[in-house]
């Protein structure tokens, strides 16, 4: 069975630009963008992670109510 790692490489994508530009801007003095680009990119990592867990729950109720 494969497995789909499309969505892990997304999330580290995400965070490895997020922390890029959170560096920028903290070098920049400007640290209050830096903790609201942080925050945003948080919020979109735990919008991804909340799809893939009601996908996963989706599936695991169709497995056991045997529906397709």
């Amino acid at each position: 069975m494969p497995y789909n790692v499309d969505a892990v490489f997304q999330i580290a994508g995400i965070g490895i630009i997020v922390a890029m530009i959170h560096t920028i801007l903290k070098q920049m003095g400007k640290e209050d963008f830096a903790h609201w680009v942080t925050l945003f990119g948080f919020g979109v990592v735990l919008f991804m992670v909340a799809m893939l867990i009601q996908d996963l729950f989706t599936t695991i109720k169709n497995v056991f109510l045997f529906r397709m």
